[in-house]
């Protein structure tokens, strides 16, 4: 879905403001760099008396960056290597995020 033509989508993924960089490597080999809003929150989830602690780390980017995109693709965030989990999220505005697990880079 295109983004609406009066808005400059880059702005809000500007590393002056929000952005980081991002690197995506695709399993084809293909790379691809551009600029995303990292976020990492913490989720403690009950069921009974069960806790579940975890982290939900995902980065929100421009949909055109990342079409394509599939599970077991690789982002590097700030120096952090993150697996793709899922395709990506799209919310109808001209962004989409990615759900990550992170994971080590070989070496």
């Amino acid at each position: 879905m295109p983004s609406p033509a009066w808005d400059d989508l880059d702005v809000f993924v500007a590393p002056e403001d929000f952005g980081v960089p991002v690197v995506l490597t695709m399993q084809s080999g293909a790379v691809r760099s551009f600029s995303g809003i990292f976020d990492d929150p913490y989720l403690n989830a009950q069921l009974g008396e069960y806790e579940a602690d975890t982290f939900r780390p995902r980065v929100t980017c421009k949909e055109s960056d990342v079409q394509g995109v599939a599970r077991g693709d690789m982002v590097v965030v700030d120096g952090k290597a993150f697996d793709v989990l899922t395709a990506p999220h799209v919310d109808g505005t001209g962004f989409a995020w990615l759900e990550l697990a992170p994971t080590e880079i070989a070496g």
